[in-house]
């Protein structure tokens, strides 16, 4: 059985891709990510000034950062999206693929343009707290 439940607003409107809020049963197992950035294997930035393909590799590490936890995708509660940009179709770019990745776990989210992130030509970074049920 799952620890969390995405609620969707009667009230509010539906044309949003993600539940309003999220709620997890006790007791539970949470796991916090660090943000997730668009590094290889050997730390190198991929797909520099591509913010679909930046936005590919942070949810491949993402989704690896929840496995390694005992979590998936599935599993998550909220996440916030980070994109070094100023244009709005910038950061649709970049949200669209984590959209995808996320599937009909649609939880809620934040989606933010900031002015710059740690790495070198670095323009994505994805961050999630997940709950899973037990001791895991």
């Amino acid at each position: 059985m799952k620890a969390v439940t995405l609620i969707r607003s009667q009230t509010l409107t539906e044309a949003v891709e993600y539940a309003y809020a999220a709620t997890v049963r006790a007791p539970a197992r949470v796991v916090w990510t660090a943000g997730a950035c668009p590094l290889d294997a050997e730390g190198g930035t991929v797909a520099v000034g591509d913010y679909a393909g930046q936005a590919e590799q942070v949810m491949r590490n993402l989704r690896t950062a929840l496995n390694d936890a005992g979590a998936d995708l599935t599993d998550v509660v909220r996440t916030t999206v980070y994109v070094a940009s100023t244009r709005r179709e910038d950061l649709v770019r970049a949200w669209e693929v984590v959209r995808a990745h996320m599937g009909a776990h649609d939880a809620p989210g934040t989606l933010l343009g900031v002015t710059v992130l740690g790495y070198e030509d670095q323009l994505v970074e994805v961050e999630a707290v997940a709950v899973t049920s037990g001791d895991g």
